[in-house]
């Protein structure tokens, strides 16, 4: 069982870094450039990255939806269950779309002060083209999620490493040969993002999935996926709220901090997600082992206690590589003494946070897995409200 869940969330880890890895390329490439788009890349990624967490229930509900169907050896309805989730994506990715187009510069206007109006231009740039690869995004996402759902974490790693690749490559040839500065990083992200989709549903077809099967959603299709989505969007909601009222509280200390706390919230993504394959593989195996046709309690539960092992284990190491950044080798972000400074005084909590991620990545994949969804909103809710708390009084 161990060996499945290597063999498994390897690939799974290197899945989940791409989307923090792209956005701290950018970061990297963007500081080494200018210290005044660096400070803007810091609110432009809340309308970006921020804001797509919240349809991480789109992830959540294919993975689940799947896997599950997969485990009664019913295809046909997991393929039907990939096909409503495309045609929700593409819907919700072409509005998400439209909408950063409209609203993106009085979005940035209401979130940055005055005394950061400066700020805005090149934030609004970065976000409108994003805001291209909105439909590429949430569709990428399901259909990444349907493959994880089947037990294959190596051809959506092979997608992922072709689209890095692209990524890393434009933002350099963009940014610091062409000049292009913040645009050019946001020109590479948005290409790569199509390339990564692309691949993604030419492996869907790969696997004998009709990708352009048009299955519309009955009302009781909608209401089994209500009852995934308003939990895990609930938690998500107040988690976007909190990371983005603490960029917000950056903004006003000035663009210093603002460049300190994007570099280092950079890096805790990368960090954070190294237990997301964990909360997959939970996901994944799971249903089976609780209300499979395989069904055993007993493997379940020793499933559950080696993933925990593996997540303090994992926890350790992901909490010290993050803060060994800003002492060690800060020159690859910014060179900056003041910003480097500012990034160094908060490397206790962010230790502190990724020690205890994994684990509890562990148990919310099992949680979603074993669909105790209503628990798992509630807890979270209450962590994130404590959290929101604390940092307005703080």
């Amino acid at each position: 069982q161990f060996w499945k869940i290597m063999t498994f969330a390897g690939p799974a880890l290197g899945i989940w870094l791409f989307s923090p890895l792209m956005s701290l390329i950018d970061t990297a490439v963007i500081g080494n450039c200018s210290t005044l788009e660096l400070a803007a890349l810091g609110p432009a990624t809340v309308l970006c990255d921020h804001v797509s967490y919240l349809f991480m229930f789109l992830s959540v509900a294919t993975s689940n939806l799947v896997a599950t169907s997969l485990a009664r050896n019913d295809l046909e309805e997991a393929a039907q269950h990939l096909s409503r989730l495309l045609l929700i994506s593409l819907s919700l990715g072409i509005g998400m779309l439209v909408l950063m187009e409209l609203y993106a510069t009085p979005l940035l206007q209401g979130f940055l002060k005055s005394q950061n109006s400066f700020l805005v231009s090149p934030a609004a740039t970065y976000v409108k083209i994003r805001a291209l690869s909105w439909p590429a995004m949430l569709v990428g996402m399901v259909a990444q999620s349907a493959i994880l759902g089947m037990k294959d974490s190596w051809s959506p790693l092979k997608v992922l490493a072709i689209a890095g690749a692209i990524n890393a490559v434009g933002d350099i040839l963009l940014c610091s040969y062409l000049g292009c500065g913040i645009a050019g990083a946001a020109w590479a992200t948005s290409f790569a993002q199509y390339v990564a989709v692309v691949l993604m549903l030419k492996s869907l077809v790969q696997k004998g999935y009709n990708i352009f099967l048009v299955c519309l959603p009955s009302r009781k299709d909608l209401k089994q996926l209500l009852k995934i989505v308003v939990p895990v969007l609930t938690t998500t909601v107040f988690e976007v709220v909190f990371y983005t009222l603490c960029t917000y509280l950056a903004s006003t200390l000035g663009p210093l901090n603002l460049a300190a706390h994007q570099v280092m919230i950079g890096i805790q993504n990368l960090c954070y997600v190294w237990g997301e394959p964990l909360a997959q593989t939970a996901q994944t195996f799971m249903p089976a082992l609780l209300d499979g046709s395989s069904r055993d309690l007993n493997q379940a539960r020793v499933l559950l206690q080696i993933l925990l092992i593996i997540g303090a284990t994992v926890g350790l190491v992901a909490g010290f590589s993050a803060i060994s950044i800003p002492w060690l080798v800060p020159q690859v972000f910014t060179k900056d003494v003041v910003i480097i400074e500012k990034m160094r005084r908060i490397s206790l909590p962010v230790l502190c946070t990724l020690v205890v991620t994994p684990p509890m990545l562990a148990l919310e994949g099992t949680l979603l897995a074993g669909r105790d969804l209503k628990f798992l909103g509630l807890a979270m809710v209450c962590c994130y409200s404590g959290g929101i708390m604390v940092t307005l009084v703080s």
